[in-house]
């Protein structure tokens, strides 16, 4: 059977931690004789992590090494979230979410509450994008979302419950340790699809 991507991660060992980090462009120019400074803010954003599996033995190692090298490099992509952030701890079951290219404001349709620091997922499959909310929302209104649409989304039902967003690996080299009690150690780099 072909490999068809993206990915999901296996399911038999779950991450020991994950480092999960939100890049945004920024430049800096300071006078080198007043110190003043401008501020240029650009549109990139993207997310990055760093996953760290717990200590395995070889049976449920391979199953993680098979998929890191199915990835062939950073030619694959996979599906990624925050495992410990399942839900939102809002109210709301459901949204849709309705904005232009580069809106981090955008417009939401909804019963109950997104609280800040909710994870949500658009689209799906290669179309997967993982935001985190800004600020609380309560209903229907203007939602603060980061990182900004990547595309227009037009009545787009979010996804509440599993938000994953589109990643590749960080490198092309797919590396495991093991020790002198066969424990076999795996962690890896990735970033987010940027299309």
């Amino acid at each position: 059977m072909a490999i068809s991507y993206p990915l999901s991660l296996p399911t038999n060992i779950g991450m020991a931690s994950i480092e999960l980090r939100a890049k945004n462009t920024v430049a800096v120019s300071s006078s080198p004789f007043t110190y003043k400074q401008t501020v240029y803010a650009y549109d990139g954003q993207m997310w990055e992590a760093d996953v760290t599996l717990p200590p395995m033995n070889r049976d449920d190692a391979e199953s993680w090494i098979a998929f890191l090298m199915s990835l062939k490099g950073r030619y694959g992509t996979f599906l990624l979230n925050d495992p410990s952030a399942t839900s939102v701890r809002g109210t709301a079951t459901s949204a849709t979410i309705t904005g232009s290219a580069g809106d981090s404001s955008v417009s939401v349709s909804m019963t109950g509450t997104l609280r800040a620091g909710d994870y949500l997922q658009l689209g799906s499959g290669n179309d997967s994008t993982l935001h985190k909310v800004l600020a609380d929302q309560n209903g229907t209104g203007t939602l603060e979302i980061w990182p900004k649409l990547r595309k227009a989304r037009s009545n787009v039902a979010a996804d509440l419950t599993s938000a994953r967003g589109l990643f590749r690996l960080a490198s092309n080299e797919t590396a495991w340790s093991v020790n002198d009690a066969s424990f076999y150690g795996i962690s890896f780099g990735a970033t987010e699809v940027v299309g």
